[in-house]
């Protein structure tokens, strides 16, 4: 039998501490969850837009079209390990809920349920 790494532990403890939630919990963690992944899409875009600019203008420096090109890869590597977790809360709801514009009661309602994110838990 092999030994579980930190990360297969991580995310075991993610699912049984997620699995324990309320629904209502649990959705509006699946709703932060999918506010954050448009917010990393949107800033992702912005830095793709950028590095493709500095790629177009010959006088930007080599040096700052590799920052750009690191930080893109970067980005996305962070991007895809957020959706992944989404994709895990998604399954554990077993549905994708309707996503509320942001409204200040919103905002409020959601401090009042704050979502267990991966760093909390494995704290």
């Amino acid at each position: 039998m092999k030994p579980k790494s930190s990360n297969q532990t991580s995310n075991n403890f993610d699912r049984t501490s997620l699995t324990s939630m309320s629904k209502v919990e649990l959705e509006l963690c699946v709703i932060d969850a999918i506010r954050e992944h448009r917010r990393l899409l949107e800033s992702d875009q912005i830095v793709y837009e950028e590095w493709e600019s500095a790629r177009a203008d010959p006088q930007v420096p080599t040096e700052q079209i590799e920052r750009l090109a690191a930080e893109c890869l970067s980005r996305q590597e962070r991007t895809a390990a957020q959706q992944n977790h989404l994709s895990e809360l998604l399954d554990l709801l077993g549905y994708i809920p309707k996503v509320p514009e942001d409204s200040p009661e919103e905002v409020n309602s959601a401090q009042e349920y704050p979502c267990l994110s991966r760093s909390r838990l494995r704290d």
